[in-house]
């Protein structure tokens, strides 16, 4: 991956368990830091390796990465620690969410009380600052994005496509349909902890009405009413 990046792919397409062995591995990598390696990022099946060439070059991080890599099985790891359960206040009453519950086959109600439901991870943070990949969802949520952009989705949007949610942490255009909304802000500039979810992170949604969300983001601007706890 040009001059001073080296890529270590676990799978080419969305695969619940080429994530979890890539969030693990990125844990490892993070935990020895070999040489010269001066960051490191994990996407939904591959993880990339930022290095300093004045310090090493591929060949040296490729051998130092294929021992790590052969060290045990990853696709059989424990997903790392120091992950958080996030339960985040939502209203599924979004825009497209009747368009969505049709490619599903189930009825608007039936398809939000269905992600409503849904307890998923944050397969990766990308595209925009903060915004998470979460997944993966039941199989016939594996429906396809449409073929024109909306032209913009305000920050807290929820929306769906191909088994994924994500949580829209600033206004844009999108193709994904939008089936919800919350007030929870997975970007924060000026706070100290700016992306306040991580990779490895897990997301349940609780119901509430659009009076309580309303409310709950007024008095947590930022939260929406969201509470992390650790996971064991």
């Amino acid at each position: 991956m040009g001059l001073a990046g080296l890529l270590v792919r676990f799978s080419a397409r969305l695969d619940e368990r080429a994530n979890r062995a890539a969030l693990a591995f990125r844990a490892a990598v993070e935990a020895v830091r070999p040489e010269g390696v001066e960051e490191t990022a994990s996407s939904l099946g591959s993880v990339f390796l930022r290095f300093d060439p004045g310090v090493t070059d591929h060949r040296k991080l490729s051998e130092r990465v294929a021992d790590l890599l052969g060290a045990r099985d990853w696709f059989a790891a424990p997903l790392p620690a120091g992950r958080r359960l996030w339960t985040v206040p939502a209203v599924f009453d979004g825009p497209d969410l009747a368009a969505a519950a049709s490619l599903v086959g189930l009825s608007p109600s039936d398809a939000a009380e269905e992600l409503a439901a849904a307890r998923v991870r944050v397969l990766a943070i990308g595209f925009a600052p903060g915004l998470p990949y979460m997944g993966t969802l039941p199989a016939h949520w594996d429906i396809p994005r449409q073929t024109a952009l909306t032209p913009v989705a305000p920050a807290g949007a929820i929306v769906v496509a191909v088994r994924q949610i994500i949580i829209f942490p600033t206004a844009t255009p999108t193709g994904w349909r939008q089936v919800g909304r919350t007030g929870f802000r997975a970007f924060r500039p000026g706070a100290a902890d700016p992306f306040p979810l991580a990779a490895g992170d897990e997301i349940r949604f609780r119901p509430v009405t659009g009076r309580d969300l309303d409310a709950l983001t007024s008095a947590d601007p930022a939260g929406g009413g969201a509470v992390a706890e650790a996971l064991p």
